[in-house]
């Protein structure tokens, strides 16, 4: 499950990468825009900055920007920043392995067989889709709420 830390960074990074990309963005209207607390978004921010997600810009016209392009930023890189491992079980972690308590044997375990066939289905498409994907996504579902005149005679 998604913390609400790791959903109001993808919501606002997804935001960020449907904007021009030269054009930074003021905290205030991010969060406006995708109703996220203000103070949280802040502290989000600041912790994609530090990890190389993000860029931001002081005084007028100033704001956050991604660092990189949409096309180079999976989700499951943001992810990992904001949540840690995305195994659900240590065992299965590429980024923090340690072998579970009380497991005689990794190999015949049947709950890391079953969770290992999941975790991969699950880590193959974070780590396919990139924030352009979402922000394109996020464009066509829009565009396919708005009502159509449709006429006929």
């Amino acid at each position: 499950m998604l913390t609400m830390k790791t959903k109001y960074a993808l919501k606002a990074l997804a935001l960020l990468a449907s904007v021009e990309q030269s054009e930074p963005m003021l905290i205030a209207e991010i969060a406006e825009r995708e109703g996220i607390p203000k103070k949280f978004l802040e502290l989000i921010l600041r912790e994609l900055k530090q990890h190389g997600i993000l860029d931001s810009r002081k005084g007028r016209g100033g704001g956050y920007l991604l660092r990189r392009r949409p096309e180079d930023i999976n989700l499951a890189s943001i992810m990992r920043i904001l949540d840690g491992p995305l195994a659900p079980v240590p065992c299965l972690s590429q980024t923090a392995y340690r072998r579970c308590e009380g497991c005689e044997d990794e190999r015949t375990c049947g709950i890391r067989l079953v969770l290992k066939d999941m975790h991969q289905s699950t880590l193959k498409i974070l780590e396919s889709t990139t924030l352009a994907d979402v922000a394109l996504k996020v464009r066509e579902a829009a565009m396919g709420s708005k009502p159509v005149a449709r006429y006929s005679i």
